[in-house]
């Protein structure tokens, strides 16, 4: 399927500007964006993958991850081909490098109706950047909206202000994932980005717009582990966008063409994981490492661990129906609906 981008504007002579991302391409007629999908036929603007679907999963939300949204839920996980990065260590690399359009149509009814039909409180656009099927993603959003579910976008938040103005009161939520601390350098080499301001920009409005907001930090040995980054990147959190925004440090895997790097020690997500706890973040994470300790919530008054997590999953729960530490009585920032229970199901693969 196709559909007129909402996100574009005319140059003349036959080119447009898609301001969707912050690449911010201008595409001659016949041609396409950085992100292949993106194509300017006749002057206009069309997405070409609207609602062809290479994943559909129903996953914990906390596998995204959320684990201040909506915690113990349940999302389903779509996500189509292509992105607009250019990470060399891309862990979804069969469909975010894919330059062919592939994968099996889905309308935004249907797919609020798959969601329904399998328990899911939400809807998450993510395994590839959602910026790219914007159209796609609000589209099911108003729909899902309207049926009582959340829509939370898994994004490496590198989208122009006139998508976050499109995104204000339809999408609920945001991860964005930063790479080797945020270093300019990092995402020149290794992300195919120029700057990281404008993620920092577009966090700030989704963030002014009422989204619930987290981070997460991927940190790779060798090249993108400076603690000095960190120590920068976790004060401008706290100063831009609250301490209690909550911040996941999460383990690098080789993968793509990076594969011979190693996996991030323990000890290095454990220094990151210091010094945002230094600089004041209440809420801080470490990912892709199961079993630690650190996957757990911590209550920022008391200390005392107030969420057990084993991976994904949550085995125990100390806050109240008030959002209370059940033992200080400190208010936790967590945003919508707490579970009565904790039911841990298989992840389910629908395509």
């Amino acid at each position: 399927m196709e559909k007129e981008a909402i996100l574009w504007k005319p140059l003349g002579g036959g080119k447009v500007e898609c301001v969707a991302c912050e690449r911010r391409c201008k595409i001659p007629d016949g041609g396409r964006g950085f992100c292949f999908v993106r194509a300017n036929k006749k002057g206009r603007l069309f997405l070409e993958n609207y609602g062809v679907l290479e994943a559909l999963q129903i996953d914990p939300i906390e596998k995204k991850p959320f684990n201040h949204f909506y915690p113990g839920s349940y999302v389903l996980g779509v996500g189509t081909s292509s992105c607009n990065f250019g990470c060399l260590f891309c862990q979804n690399h069969n469909i975010s490098k894919e330059r062919e359009i592939k994968g099996i149509d889905v309308s935004p009814e249907q797919l609020v109706l798959l969601a329904a039909k399998h328990g899911a409180g939400g809807i998450a656009y993510t395994y590839n950047e959602p910026t790219i099927f914007i159209e796609y993603a609000l589209d099911t959003a108003k729909i899902a909206h309207s049926n009582g579910l959340f829509n939370v976008f898994v994004s490496n938040g590198y989208m122009t202000s006139e998508a976050v103005e499109k995104m204000k009161g339809l999408i609920d939520a945001v991860v964005v994932d930063f790479k080797g601390n945020g270093e300019e350098k990092f995402a020149n080499k290794y992300e195919a980005v120029v700057s990281n301001e404008s993620i920092k920009n577009s966090l700030t409005a989704m963030k002014n717009a009422g989204m619930h907001v987290e981070i997460t930090d991927l940190i790779v040995p060798k090249v993108g582990d400076s603690l000095e980054a960190c120590d920068r990147l976790t004060k401008w959190i706290v100063g831009s966008l609250g301490p209690d925004t909550p911040v996941h440090f999460t383990r690098f895997h080789p993968d793509y063409k990076m594969l011979d790097y190693p996996e991030t020690p323990l000890d290095t997500l454990i220094d990151h994981y210091t010094i945002a706890k230094r600089n004041g973040i209440k809420y801080v994470y470490i990912g892709n490492v199961p079993g630690n300790k650190y996957e757990s919530t911590y209550c920022p008054s008391c200390g005392r661990k107030i969420v057990a997590r084993e991976g994904f999953y949550i085995k125990e729960w100390d806050i109240t129906r008030d959002l209370k530490c059940r033992f200080c009585g400190a208010t936790i920032h967590i945003e919508g609906r707490v579970p009565k229970h904790f039911a841990q199901r298989p992840i389910d693969v629908l395509f």
